[in-house]
Order: structure tokens, then sequence, then C-alpha cells
């Protein structure tokens, strides 16, 4: 297990659980209460190709638009800031780009392989 320093650990700590793999990634990630380290969430990604090994988790931009939905529900209520408006951007701007490598991938037809 290899914790993952995510810059303010008051409420919760997030640990690799799996050794990297993958494309050099770990694919499980635990996140668990830092005072009693209760697990509160477990994250599994997609582990080996789809083509191979069928969906067997979530990618990237599944947790991506988890957060800006949640962001863009604070903007339209009572937590709207400016800060979250500019996480808000950047997250957008992430998974634009993460769409545009699987886009570019696609018209190469290099999808769900391992060249580049």
């Amino acid at each position: 297990m290899r914790k993952i320093e995510i810059g303010s650990e008051r409420f919760t700590e997030v640990n690799a659980v799996d050794s990297p793999s993958f494309g050099g990634a770990s694919s499980l990630y635990h996140i668990n209460r830092e005072d009693n380290h209760e697990l509160v969430a477990n994250i599994k990604f997609q582990k080996g190709l789809v083509k191979e090994h069928g969906v067997n988790g979530c990618f990237h931009e599944d947790l991506i638009a988890i957060v800006i939905d949640r962001l863009q529900s604070f903007q339209s209520g009572d937590f709207a800031c400016r800060e979250n408006a500019l996480a808000l951007t950047k997250l957008e701007e992430a998974l634009l780009w993460l769409n545009h490598r699987t886009n570019d991938r696609q018209k190469r037809g290099v999808e769900g392989t391992f060249k580049e």
C-alpha cells in the first residue's frame, strides 16, 4: 500500500492498494478516514485493455465528471465562489484533453491498443 499525498489530510487519506502494473499505474485506491482509518470509498480503475478484459473498472473521465457535477451544483447554490469556478474550469479542461486524446487514438485506429 502506498499513501498518496493529497495536500490536505484533515479528514481522509488516499492509498494506492495494489502495486503498479497496467501502464505503470495502480488500479485500486482506498479512501479512508484519517482519524480511525475506516474505509470511506473504494475506487477501482479499468485494468487492462477493454477489448481483452472487458470493462472492469472506472475511467479517469468518470471521476472527473463526478467532481464537475458536484462543483456545478455548488456553483448554482450557496457554495458558489471564485475558487470553485477556477477548479471547475481546470477539471473541464482536463476532461477536454482526455477526450481529445481518445478521439485522436480513435482516428488513428490505435484506441484499445498499447500503440502510441
